[in-house]
């Protein structure tokens, strides 16, 4: 009784609920809070007509400029060089106060380091506390050298006895003080075993100046040596090291500890020696330092360079390279200066690659068993560190000269079978 009671009310409410059915989406029309109340409708999107986009200044100089065809069409004569290395200068500073500064060449400019390489081999220097030269003092080489392939093609260059110098250059970016911290004891066998984990048949050590120790830090670089030997005795090992004050028994003892090449900056000429390098240092002791070592040593390569651009005179490079030859220098290099902040030497001149490869040329005429110039050349340089190589394997496997020593005649043919 109650079922179909129930039954009858849901028919009677399903009768008098009248069905809806949805508008058509043809006659609806939208409307907006901002139209007027008495239109009724608004033209579609498809009814306006497309309106003309205004010119911009940008699209009218493109339109101006030159064409495609201007540039593939080779009529352009090539710049001459004192076009080309002209010099672009810019105003700079407060308001009323600007003064024209010289802008950097481009052929001095290098690309920031960002490679893995780079990141690889500064988390391992980091890890076992060393330092590189190529950080201290700011080489512009540093993205070159680091970046390499693979570790075994990158180079660096190990700055030993810690991060800061006794002597205070006008040039030079490394912290100085008078009295650095004490040596690290296990910088040797660290340094040893950073090598060995990069796998390098050629590596370069340098160290800071420290005249606070009674042997100037000879026994501790000596020590290295022996270390990066002991582990792997066909590796090539090259110091650019500092004259010790003078004490040519340190450089001895540093020239017998077993390295291959020996190598000791003059940095500039000897006219200019004193306004460019610390008061201890001199032209002449740095020549008497590399011709000890060849005493010492006389299977020893020994190498020297210099920096251009600090307003030497041609008569004084030559005067330079004169006195380097006399005293048995076998490597040269040439590079730039850079100021590496405004505290530091200003730039007298920016020698052009022109001039870098005349002086190369004129350094192998005088019988230089290697030179390695350019703008961004340094004297830890992979490019010249290469060629060295190739020659004291040349020395042990014995096909060098009678003397172990290639022939200094005709060194531009030296050069090149060399490198091939």
């Amino acid at each position: 009784m109650a079922a179909a009671s129930s039954t009858k009310l849901r028919c009677l409410y399903a009768s008098s609920v009248k069905k809806v059915h949805p508008p058509s989406l043809t006659g609806l029309s939208r409307h907006y809070a901002t139209a007027n109340s008495d239109s009724s409708t608004t033209p579609s999107l498809a009814d306006k007509a497309p309106t003309r986009r205004r010119s911009t200044t940008f699209q009218d100089k493109l339109n101006a400029g030159p064409s495609f065809a201007d540039f593939v069409s080779g009529d352009d004569a090539p710049l001459s060089p004192s076009e080309a290395y002209k010099f672009e200068t810019v105003m700079a500073g407060p308001a009323g106060r600007k003064k024209e500064y010289t802008r950097l060449p481009s052929w001095l400019k290098t690309p920031i380091p960002d490679s893995q390489n780079f990141k690889r081999i500064k988390n391992d220097l980091r890890g076992l506390n060393l330092h590189t030269v190529c950080e201290e003092a700011r080489c512009p080489n540093i993205s070159d050298c680091w970046g390499g392939s693979d570790k075994s093609s990158a180079t660096a260059t190990i700055m030993l006895m810690g991060d800061t110098c006794t002597r205070g250059c006008r040039f030079c970016s490394v912290k100085t003080s008078r009295t650095p911290g004490p040596l690290d004891p296990h910088e040797p066998e660290n340094t040893a075993e950073a090598l060995s984990r990069w796998g390098l048949g050629y590596v370069v050590l340098t160290n800071v100046d420290r005249d606070d120790l009674p042997d100037g830090g000879a026994h501790h670089v000596a020590e290295t040596v022996m270390k990066i030997k002991q582990k792997k005795s066909s590796i090539l090992v090259e110091c650019l090291t500092g004259d010790f004050k003078g004490d040519l028994d340190m450089v001895a003892v540093l020239a017998r500890s077993g390295l291959d090449v020996y190598a000791h900056n003059v940095e500039t000429v000897e006219a200019l020696t004193p306004q460019v390098r610390d008061r201890r240092a001199t032209f002449q002791q740095s020549l008497r330092t590399l011709e000890a070592a060849k005493r010492a040593n006389p299977s020893l390569i020994t190498k020297t360079s210099m920096m251009l651009g600090f307003g030497e005179t041609e008569s004084q490079m030559w005067d330079a390279l004169r006195q380097l030859r006399a005293s048995d220098v076998d490597v040269v290099t040439f590079g730039q200066y850079m100021r590496p902040t405004k505290r530091h030497m200003a730039v007298h001149e920016y020698v052009t690659p022109d001039k870098f490869e005349l002086w190369k040329q004129r350094a192998l005429d005088m019988g230089f068993l290697y030179c390695a110039s350019g703008p961004l050349v340094r004297s830890s340089y992979k490019a010249g560190e290469a060629f060295i190589e190739n020659v004291l394997k040349k020395r042990r496997s014995g096909s060098g000269a009678a003397d172990g020593m290639p022939s200094r005649t005709g060194s531009g043919l030296v050069v090149d079978e060399i490198t091939k």
